[in-house]
């Protein structure tokens, strides 16, 4: 029997708790402006103890919030927020900030050992022009004492009669800044916290553009005496696996497994691309890092969901 629950805000989002706490709150229909691309997103997301490990529409970046399927460059347009990257003119507000727009819920309820919520998107640009039909499915599940998993699926179909290409402000000319995809934005206070990967740790401009199956993140909350961990995994069959890693610790904290860092994705027409991630999320230290990432690859590899989004593949070019 699960021990988590889920509640349906009918038409605007789901809450799913362990017991007396809250562990995330999905909001898939948002009342967003359209310069910041409105689309679902993650936040609050707490440990199983209750700290707070994401952040929402920060001042810097105001279309950061919490966990997002975000994508700065789909051919010309903007599903990211903001700005767009032009080479020679550095970031430019154009009126390209389209938005993923909540369609139907498939499902939504706890099964098993697990709470698990699908639904459909339309991807529509700022003009107006429907460019993909997605099919998203998140689940949750408590993996340990101290740890709880989150999976994110996402099927991308084409729906324009010309190929499609999923980039980044990097394969657009800016140097490593390859950012793109499933994105975290953390806690003020992680900011010069810990990157840690496969190959070691440290400052996330040291780490990003590697490639890595996972890559986690330790920090320390402010006001209590606590540290957590969150740590992403690569589906082995996600296109261009194992990512480059858009992470930082300096500035602000994120991680980014980036498939379209440094090559743009190309989608034809009709054809569907599919990514899988699983999210570890942990009352734990940087040295336990590698414990949460195998828990996470192991929901990731063992804990599919009977009508899973199977994995696809486009062109890279």
């Amino acid at each position: 029997m699960s021990v988590l629950t889920v509640a349906h805000d009918e038409g605007t989002g789901i809450s799913v708790r362990d017991h007396d706490i809250e562990l995330f709150r999905y909001t898939y229909a948002p009342d967003t402006p359209q310069l910041e691309s409105p689309k679902p997103f993650l936040h609050p997301i707490r440990t199983r103890a209750g700290h707070v490990v994401s952040l929402f529409r920060p001042h810097d970046h105001v279309w950061h919030k919490g966990i997002a399927w975000s994508l700065p460059v789909v051919d010309d347009e903007n599903f990211w927020g903001g700005p767009t990257y032009v080479q020679g003119r550095s970031y430019v507000q154009l009126a390209n900030d389209g938005s993923q727009r909540h369609r139907e819920i498939e499902h939504c309820g706890a099964y098993d050992d697990a709470v698990r919520f699908a639904h459909r998107l339309d991807w529509i640009t700022q003009g107006g022009v429907r460019m993909f039909e997605e099919r998203r499915a998140l689940s949750a599940r408590v993996a340990s004492g101290d740890t709880w998993v989150l999976t994110f699926e996402t099927a991308m179909t084409n729906v324009t009669s010309a190929p499609i290409s999923i980039g980044s402000p990097t394969t657009r000319g800016r140097e490593n800044a390859g950012y793109g995809g499933l994105f975290w934005r953390g806690p003020r206070a992680f900011t010069d916290g810990t990157a840690i990967s496969p190959a070691g740790s440290g400052p996330g401009g040291a780490m990003r553009g590697q490639r890595h199956e996972w890559m986690a993140y330790a920090g320390k909350h402010d006001g209590v005496d606590a540290e957590s961990v969150i740590a992403v995994v690569d589906d082995s069959a996600n296109p261009q696996h194992p990512p480059q890693w858009f992470v930082r610790t300096e500035e602000f904290a994120c991680i980014n497994p980036a498939p379209f860092f440094s090559e743009e994705l190309a989608v034809a027409p009709g054809e569907t691309v599919t990514f899988r991630y699983a999210v570890g999320i942990a009352d734990a230290a940087a040295p336990r890092a590698a414990e949460i990432a195998a828990l996470a690859r192991s929901v990731l590899v063992d804990g599919r969901d009977p009508g899973h989004l199977e994995p696809g593949r486009a062109a890279v070019r």
